[in-house]
């Protein structure tokens, strides 16, 4: 998240590619909020934007890759979908976001607990993790998800070279 300002100051990135960039390259949502907003607030809205857009995408790709291997793990006439319980609350919420049934102040007040929330989520979370814990991962791993994010963020460069908005 650091680099990323530093990375679109070099490759001389307008806002909006700036928050192209960003949105589809980081893997945390907070830090895509931290890191486009650092930018600007164009650069922090579309790269918020993005991100949430990549985060949406992951509830047709599970449900694909649900009915997919619906038949790895067992069988049976009764088995059903492995659908991730997670993903019809996901769902749930987005279809009431989105309907705008609530009134704007508890909009807001619930707006304002999902960042409290996130925010107490993400704090939590730092504050348990310890650098020794990343050797438990093993050096496998922390490769395999370095060169992932580096071929991520050509990717997304290459295509802000070629389409750039």
């Amino acid at each position: 998240m650091i680099l990323y300002p530093m990375i679109v100051d070099l490759l001389n990135l307008d806002d909006l590619s700036a928050g192209i960039f960003i949105g589809a390259t980081i893997h945390d949502v907070a830090q895509v909020v931290g890191a486009g907003y650092s930018i600007s607030e164009e650069a922090g809205d579309t790269a918020t934007f993005v991100k949430l857009l990549r985060v949406a995408m992951l509830v047709p790709i599970v449900l694909l890759l649900s009915f997919l291997f619906r038949n790895h793990g067992g069988s049976g006439p009764g088995r059903q979908l492995p659908i991730p319980f997670f993903v019809f609350g996901f769902v749930l919420l987005v279809g009431l976001g989105s309907a705008e049934w609530f009134p704007p102040a508890l909009k807001s007040g619930l707006l304002d607990l999902s960042r409290w929330c996130l925010v107490t989520a993400i704090a939590a979370i730092g504050m348990k993790t310890a650098l020794r814990s990343l050797k438990a991962v093993g050096g496998q791993a922390i490769t395999l998800i370095c060169v992932e994010t580096v071929l991520l963020a050509a990717l997304v460069i290459g295509v802000l070279m070629v389409a750039r908005p």
